[in-house]
């Protein structure tokens, strides 16, 4: 007995090879992008204070901004953000972005806050 329950969807594809293969090079691409700012994050975080040891705020810095990178990435490609108008993209982008930025003056106030504290106090 057939079930007829049973959707095949690669019956469905509506594409060429020549557009599976610019789809498939296309994730290869960001999986290599990815790969490789993690890998420079990793870098980073485990060698930066051998290499210049009186800089680690510059790589609280640098982590923020790697990692925003890749988040953007991320939203662009797997989400199909990148594929929309530009308006869209704003309208979407723009409040987690303040958000964000929002985040990061809260830690950095408060982190010179309780050092201050720390300083003056014990």
């Amino acid at each position: 007995m057939e079930r007829d329950d049973i959707i095949e969807y690669s019956l469905d594809a509506h594409h060429s090879e020549e557009e599976g293969r610019r789809m498939r090079r296309k994730i290869w691409l960001v999986t290599l992008l990815l790969a490789v700012v993690t890998t420079v994050e990793v870098a980073l975080g485990a060698y930066w204070k051998e290499w210049m040891p009186h800089s680690w705020h510059m790589v609280k810095w640098t982590f923020v901004v790697l990692t925003l990178v890749k988040a953007t990435y991320i939203v662009m490609s797997f989400m199909h953000l990148g594929d929309e108008r530009r308006n869209i993209r704003a309208i979407i982008l723009l409040p987690y972005a303040l958000f964000i930025l929002y985040l990061v003056f809260i830690a950095i106030w408060e982190s010179n806050y309780v050092h201050w504290v720390w300083v003056n106090f014990l």
